[in-house]
């Protein structure tokens, strides 16, 4: 019947019907295409195979016995958000068409179908997934458009990173980004995905100090209604969305110890049970993970468990700082303010010799986050075509002298320089957070408020 995906991959189809022909015709079509089937003939074992794993797509009857099919739909759901139903009854009508749409199911097939009407709607459900992917593709790309994914680098510790980077793609393996923040530790890990045979599959981000450890390990692995005050409806979790893709997990080394062990599990067997759920489900998730800190010495310290830091680093891939990239930094800076140029709708032939010289002088602290902030700043203010050092404020050489305590500036800008100074000074985000008084969490949000 030629209902294969677009991609190539087979779709996970769950078949719920009481009576046994009807699911021995529909696995039987499916199979012939390459689909994976699984064939029930009831409500609850239907809702404890959705439990178990995933699936892409399910047909549902109308009548279960004494049970029905419309109220299986959104108990489907709620296991797999991303699942489309396919409602199939021999007494079909107006009415319970719109209410099976209603529910939340994607099609509508009347008993008896013909193999062509299978293939159909499978082939529309297919279609509605590619331009699901090409949708969330698009937004990638939008994501995608600034200049630090551009990996063409005279640098050569640059250059290794990358080549790195690209050969360990196309596996399976676990893969941990180290350097400093803001070296474009995301945007290499994004590019790890779309270099890889996951492309087409879904690829999210979970930072690990912006929760605390309960909303944590919702995100990452879910949680059932009721699991905890304020859980009002099920959450499938991150690891469940991105079946078959990537899950980037940013700042590993702030993963709570409480959650340590059981991403250990999942790293180790692909099975994880949601918050409040006793059931266990598997997924078939490849895990990036990044760090800016030195996670031996948090081994050392008992707040890193050694054994999932090996889990986590199969393969290693070390992103040096802006502050030695120095043969890219001009490149870089052009590639911005072009890119911010036509953000803007303006026109500019580049930089003052002034202005580079000082970009050229400053050490970089917060790195490529850093540099992006000041060139679209600059980008911004600067009215004439080439952007002068008056722009730069906070870099050493620039005509505006960094703010000093009691001078005529906001408390704001007194607090956005310290902690950049702060963070150049310390070896890890901790150790900044230490010397400033402040929690991680407090940190990441003031870093991301200032672009640092």
């Amino acid at each position: 019947m030629g209902t294969q995906t677009p991609a190539g991959s087979p779709l996970n189809i769950l078949v719920v019907d009481d009576e046994s022909n009807i699911r021995k015709t529909l696995s039987i079509c499916l199979e012939a295409d390459g689909h994976r089937v699984v064939s029930v003939s009831n409500f609850g074992d239907a809702a404890a195979e959705a439990s178990r794993r995933m699936f892409h797509l399910a047909f549902v009857d109308l009548r279960l016995g004494t049970a029905d099919g419309l109220d299986l739909i959104p108990v489907l759901l709620a296991a797999s958000p991303w699942m489309k139903v396919i409602v199939i009854t021999a007494y079909a009508s107006i009415d319970t068409a719109v209410e099976a749409m209603r529910r939340g199911a994607t099609d509508y097939i009347p008993k008896p179908f013909t193999p062509g009407q299978v293939s159909m709607a499978v082939r529309k459900v297919e279609q509605v997934r590619t331009l699901e992917q090409k949708l969330t593709g698009l937004q990638e790309d939008l994501e995608r458009a600034i200049p630090e994914s551009r990996f063409a680098s005279d640098s050569p510790a640059m250059q290794r990173a990358v080549e790195t980077a690209r050969q360990a793609a196309p596996s399976d393996a676990a893969i941990l980004l180290r350097g400093e923040s803001g070296t474009g530790k995301t945007v290499l890990a994004r590019a790890i995905h779309r270099w890889s045979a996951r492309s087409a599959k879904p690829f999210a981000i979970v930072s690990c100090p912006s929760l605390p450890v309960e909303l944590l390990e919702s995100e990452l692995f879910g949680h059932a209604r009721g699991a905890f005050t304020g859980a009002v409806r099920d959450n499938p979790g991150r690891i469940a969305s991105c079946e078959g893709g990537t899950l980037f997990l940013d700042e590993v080394g702030d993963l709570p110890l409480a959650v340590q062990p059981k991403l250990l599990r999942f790293l180790q067997d692909h099975e994880y049970e949601r918050l409040g759920e006793g059931s266990t489900r598997r997924a078939d998730v490849r895990i990036v993970s990044a760090t800016n800190r030195g996670l031996e010495g948090e081994i050392s310290h008992g707040r890193f468990r050694e054994d999932l830091f090996y889990r986590l680093n199969v393969i290693q891939v070390e992103l040096p700082p802006l502050r030695e990239r120095a043969e890219d930094l001009e490149e870089l800076a052009s590639l911005m303010l072009a890119f911010y140029g036509r953000v803007h709708h303006r026109r500019f032939l580049g930089f003052t010799e002034d202005a580079m010289r000082a970009m050229k002088r400053h050490k970089w602290p917060g790195n490529l986050r850093e540099l992006r902030n000041v060139i679209e700043r600059a980008s911004i203010l600067c009215r004439s075509e080439r952007i002068g050092v008056e722009f730069f404020p906070g870099v050493p050489g620039a005509g505006e002298a960094p703010p000093a305590v009691g001078g005529l500036v906001s408390l704001e800008r007194i607090e956005e320089e310290h902690i950049r100074r702060v963070i150049a000074a310390t070896s890890s985000l901790q150790q900044a957070a230490e010397v400033l008084g402040i929690d991680q969490t407090t940190l990441w949000r003031r870093r991301k408020l200032y672009g640092i």
